[in-house]
């Protein structure tokens, strides 16, 4: 077999059977199908489509590529969840102490942020202490002692999808439903869960800008995973505007705290517990009150385990920016629009995001919401406020928010409608 004929195939609207699939996969990883040859097909992929048997087969081939991890052990079932990216995304840090505490375990394996989108592990290294590296061993420990760990995936899982997904960031096919579906799925399923929630955000600050192709994707992906049998579910929700009043690492952090001590955003307060509900549901445990582990403080307490398990110090203070920046509104009336990527790329460009993955990230820098959509501002009353400890940073921050990045009803191009609801389907 050869790479050219595999690239002919899909460039010609043909099918990959099963063995040109595990050929290309298998023989890529080893380093015998070259870059600009994978690049060729992943192009030939992006422009023609896969159907489901080929998107299956793909992933599985991804999977076989590396180790597969194994939760039979535990006297607990598994739930995990996974985000497909957004602003002010903060919603495993509560979730996974949460669904701890309501008796699943949740092997929560993640990743670091780029560009506008934040990523959990970078939020968490804020802790002081905290570590997100950890063995197979030391993960299954944590899950023993506590029921949730949150950790980098480990260089044995799926290390196909890592050398492709390098590549598509770098020849525009990173748009490609069937390769975003099975890069996702090849590494939760080769993860080991048993259930499985997704989270497919929609809107300005989101990967997938309409609810068509969210829906797409997220059909996609709740197909691999009931074929390779982990019960699968899909929650598509909005991305529109910022989750929460915060943007950035120990911002976050610090919300996420808020949240498990029984206050918090609304929004964010109301996603994880559908999601919460979703991942026991899947899990098997339908009648768990994830509202009453919030309440009670388990949620919290597991938290603290969790952060400690990992050599975090959950007491610690965390860390603040040197500088800030305020954004006032510019008149009087109901905010109307708040975008979700503006947002995001103001906290990237003031630190707390990468351009490229070796990038350092800022733990105190990020955008502080003071309002959200729907709520009455004042002119001049404080809307934003900008953390960095690099001050030359605000002035680039500043145009990411100009342009219509903000509205206030009476403005010209303000919004009228009022804001999209958090969920906007479900899909199983």
């Amino acid at each position: 077999m050869d790479a050219i004929s595999v690239i002919r195939t899909k460039r010609d609207r043909g099918r990959l059977d099963d063995a040109q699939i595990d050929w290309v996969v298998d023989a890529y990883t080893r380093g015998e199908v070259a870059d600009e040859q994978m690049s060729a097909l992943a192009m030939a992929i992006l422009l023609n489509g896969m159907d489901r048997a080929e998107i299956a087969r793909w992933t599985a081939a991804m999977i076989a590529s590396g180790e597969r991890m194994d939760f039979s052990a535990l006297p607990r079932p598994t739930a995990d969840k996974h985000s497909t990216g957004g602003v002010g995304d903060k919603i495993t840090l509560p979730l996974a102490p949460l669904v701890a505490a309501c008796g699943a375990a949740v092997p929560q394996l993640s990743g670091r942020g780029l560009g506008h989108t934040g990523g959990t592990l970078d939020k968490l290294e804020s802790v002081p202490g905290w570590r997100a590296s950890l063995s197979n061993e030391e993960m299954l420990d944590v899950l023993r002692e506590v029921g949730a760990v949150i950790c980098a995936a480990g260089e044995g899982l799926a290390p196909a999808d890592r050398r492709l997904y390098a590549l598509r960031d770098v020849t525009g096919t990173v748009e490609a439903i069937p390769l975003i579906a099975s890069s996702i799925m090849s590494k939760k399923i080769a993860e080991g869960t048993g259930a499985l929630v997704l989270d497919v955000k929609v809107g300005s600050g989101a990967f997938m800008k309409n609810l068509g192709d969210a829906r797409e994707l997220a059909r996609t992906m709740v197909g691999l995973g009931t074929d390779h049998g982990v019960r699968t579910v899909a929650l598509l929700t909005d991305m529109s505007t910022p989750l929460g009043l915060t943007a950035g690492n120990a911002l976050e952090v610090r919300e996420s705290v808020e949240v498990l001590a029984g206050g918090g955003p609304a929004d964010v307060v109301e996603l994880t517990l559908a999601l919460a509900r979703e991942m026991l549901d899947a899990a098997g445990l339908a009648d768990a009150d994830p509202a009453r582990a919030l309440a009670d403080g388990s949620a919290m307490d597991h938290w603290r385990r969790m952060i400690t398990a990992q050599g975090g110090d959950p007491d610690a203070p965390l860390p603040t920016a040197r500088e800030r920046h305020t954004v006032t509104a510019a008149s009087s009336g109901v905010l109307t629009g708040l975008d979700a990527y503006a947002v995001g790329v103001a906290a990237w460009r003031l630190g707390a995001g990468r351009a490229r993955k070796e990038d350092p990230v800022q733990a105190g820098a990020g955008v502080e919401l003071h309002a959200k959509p729907g709520d009455r501002v004042t002119a001049g009353a404080p809307l934003l406020t900008l953390h960095t400890d690099t001050p030359e940073r605000f002035d680039y921050a500043l145009r990411a928010l100009a342009d219509g990045a903000v509205e206030i009803a009476g403005t010209p191009g303000a919004a009228s409608h009022e804001p999209p609801p958090l969920i906007l389907d479900r899909i199983a």
